[in-house]
């Protein structure tokens, strides 16, 4: 399995990956903005695309509207510190699959990642 892991912040990258890694085998590859983002995503078509909604460059939910329309199949999750319902709407009308709240709890991966293997 292969994960888009796109947060600006790379603290939270490394944390989330060394945390993704402990739940799930699989090789991550990270992007520092939205941009970025949609192009890893094009280049090298993950299973799995978590993405903070607030960066720079371009923000996450528009991000995450190009990576659909780019593959409508995408597998996009998330992720905010700011999560308002506002923002947890937009991204699910967008095709996101799920929205996950930042600080994340192990429990939280585990879980998801468990059921998203199940799912593949």
């Amino acid at each position: 399995m292969r994960i888009l892991l796109c947060d600006d912040s790379m603290t939270v990258r490394k944390k989330l990956s060394q945390q993704i890694k402990d739940v799930c085998e699989c090789d991550i590859i990270e992007a520092k903005n939205g941009q970025a983002a949609v192009d890893a995503y094009t280049a090298h078509r993950p299973s799995l695309v978590l993405m903070d909604i607030m960066m720079p460059v371009k923000d996450g939910l528009t991000a995450l509207r190009e990576i659909m329309a780019y593959d409508p199949s995408a597998k996009v999750i998330m992720l905010s510190s700011v999560g308002t319902k506002d923002n947890l709407q937009k991204a699910l009308k967008s095709g996101a699959i799920d929205f996950m709240q930042k600080p994340f709890e192990k429990e939280r991966l585990v879980k998801l990642f468990s059921d998203f293997q199940e799912e593949v």
